[in-house]
């Protein structure tokens, strides 16, 4: 016997699986199916170390979208390399945004060109060195659009800070700034040397003219000196003519002083040759013969005297003038 079957549980269970594969995707998909999202792309110069598909996307710190593609093309208008990062925004999550905003990916061309809208990687985390895509409004900086693809609306972009100081860096002139230094340093050099060489020059005439000074109040007093040395020098020179003048007749004198003692020994050795001859006649123990005795024993001293002096005036003839020089010590 067959059992009938009811069309009214097979509705209800289709239903119920129905309802069950909504909830699913409800909660796997989170709503995602239910919300417009608007594609967008940028291109950036530098390097994307850290940013990834699935980074955010923040504008004022509000996630808006997440990155969906990240490549690299080559920019042949300048031959660089451009780095192309796609993107979705959500337009729900601007409140307040016109309509055609939300409906129309291509309307937010105005707020780039009106209102400065721009991309600019922005560290999420010092520590990991992970990238988002920020969002800003920068009305100072001009929109450079690449243009290199035509199927999203380009959002321009803007360097980092570090990526703006590194390409100051590189265009600044090192080169030329170190050559106008060396230039200003050469200059300054110069200067102080000027300055140096002026005061030198002003210190050298004021030593010169005190030099000058000096050298007239010397003059002034060695003109009576030279006179007085002048005068001296000839005194000096007279008093030596003289000296040589009694020097030569005290030569003179001494020679014939020397001359007569000479005679006078001459005629007292006759005489004692005499005298002896005439001792001889005598015994040697008279009285006469002791006198005579001790009368040639004192001309024998008297003529080695006379000798001696004969010899120390030949020696020394200014002792006539100055008298005998004393011993040391005397």
């Amino acid at each position: 016997m067959s059992t009938k079957v009811n069309k009214t549980a097979i509705g209800a269970f289709v239903l119920g699986a129905i309802a069950l594969l909504v909830a699913g995707v409800l909660v796997l998909g989170a709503g995602k199916f239910f919300t417009t999202e608007h594609t967008y792309i940028t291109y950036f110069d530098g390097t994307v170390k850290g940013l990834n598909v699935g980074s955010p996307v923040m504008f004022h710190g509000v996630k808006v979208g997440s990155v969906t593609d990240i490549s690299i093309v080559v920019d042949p208008a300048t031959n660089s390399l451009k780095i192309p990062v796609i993107f979705k925004l959500e337009p729900a999550k601007f409140k307040g945004a016109k309509a055609e905003f939300q409906r129309d990916p291509k309307a937010i061309k105005k707020a780039v060109d009106e209102m400065g809208l721009r991309t600019r990687l922005q560290s999420m985390s010092f520590v990991t060195g992970q990238l988002l895509v920020s969002l800003d409004f920068f009305p100072d900086k001009p929109a450079q659009y690449v243009g290199l693809s035509k199927e999203y609306p380009e959002i321009p972009s803007i360097p980092t800070p570090l990526e703006q100081l590194q390409k100051t860096l590189e265009d600044l002139p090192f080169k030329e700034i170190v050559d106008n230094l060396n230039e200003t340093i050469e200059g300054i050099n110069k200067l102080v040397k000027s300055i140096e060489a002026k005061k030198t020059t002003q210190t050298l005439d004021v030593t010169i003219r005190d030099v000058q000074t000096l050298v007239q109040h010397v003059n002034a007093k060695i003109d009576p000196l030279v006179e007085s040395l002048t005068k001296t020098s000839g005194a000096a020179e007279a008093a030596l003519n003289e000296t040589k003048e009694t020097m030569a007749a005290a030569r003179g004198d001494i020679k014939e002083l020397v001359a007569s003692t000479k005679s006078t020994l001459e005629s007292a050795q006759v005489a004692l040759k005499q005298s002896e001859q005439t001792l001889q006649a005598y015994s040697d123990d008279s009285r006469l013969v002791a006198e005579l005795n001790k009368t040639l024993r004192e001309l024998s001293a008297t003529s080695r005297s006379f000798r001696n002096l004969s010899d120390y005036l030949e020696r020394h003839p200014e002792a006539l003038i100055r008298g005998k020089a004393s011993a040391k010590g005397d």
